[in-house]
């Protein structure tokens, strides 16, 4: 495959990934923490921004993050940098034991009743990697609990406003994106039928670039 074809293949993935939802104001700002910080710049902005009064991040120590932030969890290397951007640490909530997205959601739900924040929380902004957008939307839409709310709790998801061409840098490599992009596809396409997310449709073109990738070995995130 030549340079080219690669860029157009994870250009179009990338772009299926994001969802362009439209921010208003909110109960909270729930970032799914991750390798990228940038993401955490992202969420400290909104809420600098007074799109809501408090500020969640979520996040253990994951597969892509084992000694990356000197061994804290990402929840805890995120919030700091929020506290360096302005954010107070009382408008700060942190869950530090979430692995996966469907962790982040359930966990995130439990803490914020054991807090007795639960019925306070109407609405959120979800904040993640522009390529984990569209799973973030179907796996919460599954994983969050309805029985203890009045009313469905409305969200909307959003990431750092980078182009495909833009987004990879030194802490996320081209090539370690392509994988986690890819394999992330595949999950949208599997997961479904685990109970793990609600379906989202793939179009064909999308798929037939991610098998073209397949091919020429981008297969380290696979499921």
């Amino acid at each position: 495959m030549n340079q080219t074809q690669l860029s157009d293949d994870a250009s179009l993935i990338y772009n299926y990934h994001r969802l362009h939802h439209k921010l208003s104001p909110v109960s909270a700002i729930f970032c799914l923490c991750s390798l990228d910080t940038r993401v955490a710049v992202q969420a400290a902005n909104l809420y600098l921004s007074r799109l809501a009064p408090l500020l969640i991040f979520s996040g253990g120590v994951g597969s892509l993050t084992a000694g990356r932030f000197d061994g804290v969890p990402e929840a805890e290397a995120f919030a700091a940098i929020a506290q360096a951007m302005g954010v107070p640490n009382k408008a700060i909530v942190i869950e530090p034991r979430s692995t996966n997205t469907g962790e982040n959601v359930r966990f995130t739900y439990n803490l914020l009743k054991e807090k007795g924040l639960l019925q306070e929380i109407k609405s959120f902004i979800l904040v993640q990697k522009p390529y984990m957008e569209r799973r973030t939307y179907a796996t919460f839409i599954k994983q969050w609990p309805s029985e203890e709310t009045e009313e469905r709790v409305e969200f909307s998801v959003t990431s750092p406003e980078l182009e495909w061409d833009e987004y990879p840098d030194e802490g996320n490599p081209r090539e370690l994106v392509i994988n986690v992009m890819v394999g992330d596809l595949v999950r949208i396409r599997d997961y479904p039928a685990k109970g793990y997310q609600i379906p989202q449709e793939i179009p064909p073109e999308v798929w037939a670039a991610a098998q073209r990738l397949i091919d020429e070995g981008y297969t380290k995130h696979l499921p």
